[in-house]
């Protein structure tokens, strides 16, 4: 046991929450940002300013998420050269395998991948081929047996959705708003269970609603602690992240959540705001205004098709407060009584 321990120590091999659970998580969320997401706002970019060239850089930079969110956990776990870049290949399988589930799956691949690259590096002569070989072997390996069912995993939140779209407006308002939403800000994919789904309609504008609550919640929940930089990033970024801190104090979250649970009812019982537009648009958000622009594109197309005569005031006025003036105004407002009652404690949401 005393050799084993010795061994992890020399190889840097720490086996905690915090360094799994806060740091791997924190750094995949980054990943995640700098990849998927700036490529969705640069793709968003590009379609309606009709350049092309965006469009296609935000493509690329969206197709490298599971390669960017691997080596973001690979450096967190301070994982030499040759392991850092091995994980690459390791993260685009651990994506694909895992559908929906794609961010899960590559936090428990690239771990446990970066982990044993780190055990055999610079143990032998030749280790230009060792190091990569076992790094990708066992990512791979791993994503091939792990990858597909934590994929069903999250695809069964698609269930608790489907069921709830079949709820009167008021209470499928609350359900999907809330579900999509913690979806959206876990380390899975609710564009993709979305897009699965075909959720689109009222149910899509619930949707969108509970992914503007977490979003632009934790945007002006954290502004005290992150600024304007945080603002922006989790605004019109991601809100995954805050997971990391969301691992340390839970607690944290209760503000969006309740949040999402009054603007999805508003959504789809007083402002009728449907999203009918691509239904992967119903779980992307204020990201890059990815769900804005489906709500608008969902409009011109009723529109069109005669279902719909013109986009009134009250259509605009629903869209913006359900996606950016509610969000802001009720996640301070809980956040200030969680702060009062020591839920929320100073640096709890610093990114």
């Amino acid at each position: 046991m005393e050799n084993l321990k010795g061994f992890l120590n020399r190889k840097n091999i720490v086996i905690s929450g915090k360094r799994y659970g806060i740091d791997a998580l924190g750094a995949m969320a980054q990943g995640l940002f700098a990849s998927l997401l700036i490529g969705t706002i640069l793709n968003t970019l590009g379609t309606q300013l009709h350049i092309d060239a965006l469009v296609n850089v935000g493509k690329y930079a969206s197709s490298m998420s599971g390669p960017a969110m691997a080596i973001a956990i690979g450096y967190a776990l301070q994982a030499p050269p040759l392991v850092l870049f091995s994980l690459a290949a390791v993260g685009q399988a651990a994506n694909e395998m895992g559908g929906a589930g794609g961010p899960l799956a590559v936090l428990f691949v690239a771990i446990i991948a970066a982990e044993f690259g780190k055990a055999v590096s610079k143990e032998t002569r030749v280790d230009i081929l060792v190091t990569p070989i076992v790094t990708i072997l066992v990512g791979c390996g791993v994503s091939w047996i792990l990858a597909p069912t934590l994929g069903k995993i999250a695809s069964s939140v698609g269930n608790i959705i489907m069921w709830a779209t079949d709820l009167q407006p008021f209470l499928m308002g609350i359900i999907v708003s809330v579900v999509v939403g913690i979806a959206l800000t876990l380390p899975i994919s609710s564009a993709a269970i979305c897009a699965a789904l075909g959720l689109t309609g009222l149910a899509g504008g619930a949707a969108v609603a509970g992914c503007c609550a977490q979003m632009v919640g934790f945007a002006f929940l954290s502004f005290k602690e992150n600024k304007w930089g945080g603002l922006v990033s989790q605004g019109i970024g991601t809100s995954m992240l805050q997971m990391g801190n969301i691992v340390k104090n839970p607690r944290i979250w209760a503000a969006p959540i309740l949040t999402s649970a009054v603007t999805g009812p508003l959504a789809t019982c007083v402002f009728k705001l449907r999203m009918d537009g691509a239904p992967v648009s119903s779980g992307m958000g204020t990201c890059g205004l990815v769900g804005q622009i489906g709500v608008y594109t969902g409009w011109i197309n009723d529109i069109a098709a005669g279902t719909k005569t013109a986009i009134t005031g009250m259509d605009w006025l629903g869209l913006i407060l359900i996606s950016f003036v509610l969000p802001a105004i009720l996640t301070l407002l809980f956040g200030s009584f969680f702060r009062k009652i020591g839920w929320i404690k100073e640096g709890d949401l610093t990114l």
